[in-house]
């Protein structure tokens, strides 16, 4: 599928919001489940309602998973949400929110914590893949959630 980055084999970030077809498309291309960091809010760039998006993905043969994630309010309990769930869920995984930028950071930093990696490492490895975590803070947000992550265990 163009327009995604694979981080894994188990997760693959898509760099926009999928239509109906790249629904149909991801379940043929052997995607397994399909999370949507969307929030309801986001009215400009919503292909489709989340719940309509879920009805798509399910009748494709698609676990789905909505887990809405404000960019402005990243905290770690939603990250931590974010990776307790992913990790249930049938691989392989494909990730979106509107642009990538979220959905990126979130297997980033879900990949990386998993790794033991540090925050340079993790960036290193997003640049390396194609992940465009250009933004300031959404890139200190990561590297310090990572580093507190590795820190506590």
């Amino acid at each position: 599928m163009q327009d995604t980055v694979q981080i894994t084999d188990r997760l693959t970030v898509a760099m926009f919001a999928p239509e109906a077809q790249h629904i149909k498309q991801a379940a043929h291309e052997g995607f397994r489940a399909l999370v949507n960091m969307q929030t309801e809010d986001e009215h400009s760039t919503l292909k489709m309602e989340p719940q309509e998006e879920g009805r798509k993905a399910e009748e494709a043969g698609l676990t789905y998973l909505h887990h809405p994630v404000d960019g402005k309010a990243l905290s770690d309990h939603t990250v931590d949400a974010f990776r307790r769930k992913i990790a249930t869920l049938p691989a392989p995984v494909l990730v979106h929110c509107a642009s990538g930028k979220r959905s990126g950071a979130f297997v980033v930093m879900h990949i990386a914590c998993d790794a033991g990696m540090s925050g340079t490492e993790a960036m290193e490895m997003a640049e390396e893949k194609g992940v465009g975590l250009n933004d300031p803070d959404l890139k200190k947000f990561v590297t310090q959630y990572i580093e507190r992550h590795n820190k506590a265990e």
